[in-house]
């Protein structure tokens, strides 16, 4: 298994070096040379299997000659047997044909936790194999630093730097990754928006010298491995309720793309997806963009779904590059504008191509919590504002045809946005028992303007501080 830039300008390479790379040298984003395709066959063959295995066999079509079989099965093995449910990503009926897809059973209570246990032990690996260390730099919204924390944590050969955006989480989440104290590990509170963060991170990539002489790696979902992890909990939702003779949709909460790229993936490795449906809070590109072909930036706003808060959707670099017929040069060339021009100029034809598809939707905050109160009145189910926002998205977009089951992605425990559920609901979730004094716990993070030249000499002296 081979792997490209979306830009074309970056030589191809095999798994473990994108793993370790990130984001390619000519800025663009890796995707498999070709998609591996299974046969109804085959994916009869995985019906049944624990979590751990299934997700053993199909990242094994991903990580190619890098890595033994049996090592990666032992990896899934270790990366799920913590987790708080038996079945890992459990399945939970909300109503005749619309499904919870419940993702938030991992240590730190959100999706994020899917990938991140398995990608703390895939950079183990491949470290030690070679002797070498990296340097972590991340930006998160919300969920991705505390599960990228949880999951390097400690860990020998690797620094960390995760870029959150100050005020901008909920006081869960900002705890969930300030509270870790471990040594290999430093929390940047950046006064801006998560696309500040992102920009942030980007640009460390983007400094050559800055990025060789760090060692840098990535754990967002530029990093193909974090989105290639996250594809078999949506294959193992769609075997649960009949694929491949039965279609599936999914509603995924969206704000990087990188979850519903996954959900894409399965599709192109031949399950039955008949359809895509985005869930957006206030802050729609995307929802905008499935409506009107109108992919234009506007200012971040803070909401109730703070993981949403994001105007620009790296991953969607990658359907994109797929849309243009696998054209480099012309995704490039897109990007470029829109970086300049803060709009998208989408060529009429791949944007019809994505909405026969994907469907957008968009729920404001009052709509949010309404949508919780509903779940919990008619369902009994207590949901997080993303979830919400995903099930409300079902309802607005599901097939016409009644007999295909709707997939909803649960991405985070609603004891993770206590306040919202409360509101919504009366009801205040309690944190499990292992996080139950997570608002007694010391924090430990820097605050900070937001200039690459700051965030990297932090980077530079975190770095040789553990080195």
């Amino acid at each position: 298994m081979r792997y490209l830039s979306t830009r074309g300008q970056a030589a191809p390479r095999d798994f473990e070096a994108v793993l370790l790379a990130g984001l390619a040298e000519d800025g663009g984003l890796f995707l498999p040379e070709s998609w591996p395709s299974l046969s109804p066959a085959e994916w009869r063959g995985l019906r049944g299997l624990p979590y751990a295995e299934l997700a053993a066999r199909l990242m094994h079509r991903f990580t190619g000659d890098t890595l033994p079989f049996e090592t990666l099965r032992e990896m899934t093995g270790a990366a799920y047997a913590g987790f708080g449910h038996p079945a890992v990503a459990p399945l939970v009926q909300l109503d005749t044909r619309t499904f919870a897809l419940e993702l938030f059973h991992g240590p730190t209570l959100a999706f994020k936790d899917m990938a991140m246990q398995l990608l703390g032990r895939l950079f183990d690996h491949a470290l030690a194999r070679r002797g070498s260390r990296i340097t972590i730099v991340g930006a998160t919204s919300g969920d991705t630093g505390s599960a990228a924390i949880e999951a390097c944590r400690d860990r020998q050969a690797i620094d960390m730097v995760i870029l959150h955006p100050e005020g901008r989480t909920s006081e869960v989440q900002r705890r969930q990754m300030t509270t870790v104290l471990a040594p290999n590990v430093a929390n940047l509170a950046i006064q801006g928006s998560f696309d500040d963060c992102q920009d942030l991170v980007k640009a460390m990539f983007a400094d050559v010298p800055f990025r060789q002489e760090m060692g840098l790696g990535a754990v967002n979902s530029i990093n193909w491995a974090r989105v290639a992890a996250q594809i078999p909990y949506y294959a193992y939702a769609a075997l649960a309720l009949g694929a491949p003779e039965r279609p599936v949709a999914f509603s995924v909460p969206t704000g990087n793309f990188g979850n519903v790229l996954a959900a894409w993936a399965v599709k192109q490795m031949g399950l039955p997806v008949e359809r895509l449906i985005i869930g957006a809070n206030r802050n729609n590109i995307l929802a905008r963009f499935l409506a009107a072909n109108d992919m234009s930036i506007r200012g971040v706003e803070p909401s109730l779904s703070p993981s949403m808060d994001i105007q620009v959707s790296s991953n969607f670099e990658r359907l994109l590059f797929e849309l243009l017929g696998r054209d480099g040069a012309a995704t490039a060339g897109v990007m470029q504008r829109f970086r300049a021009e803060g709009r998208m100029p989408v060529p009429d034809a791949a944007w019809r191509a994505a909405t026969a598809l994907f469907r957008g939707f968009t729920l404001d905050d009052p709509g949010t919590l309404a949508e919780i109160r509903h779940l919990w009145a008619s369902a009994g189910y207590l949901a997080d504002p993303h979830t919400a926002i995903g099930t409300a998205a079902a309802r607005a977009h599901a097939p016409e045809d009644l007999g295909i089951p709707v997939v909803v992605a649960a991405t985070a425990h609603p004891a993770k946005f206590p306040d919202a559920v409360e509101q919504a609901t009366g009801l205040r979730p309690p944190l499990p028992p292992r996080l139950a004094d997570l608002y007694e716990r010391e924090e430990r993070y820097a605050v900070v303007p937001g200039t690459l030249a700051e965030v990297e000499a932090f980077v530079r002296a975190h770095a040789r501080r553990n080195g």
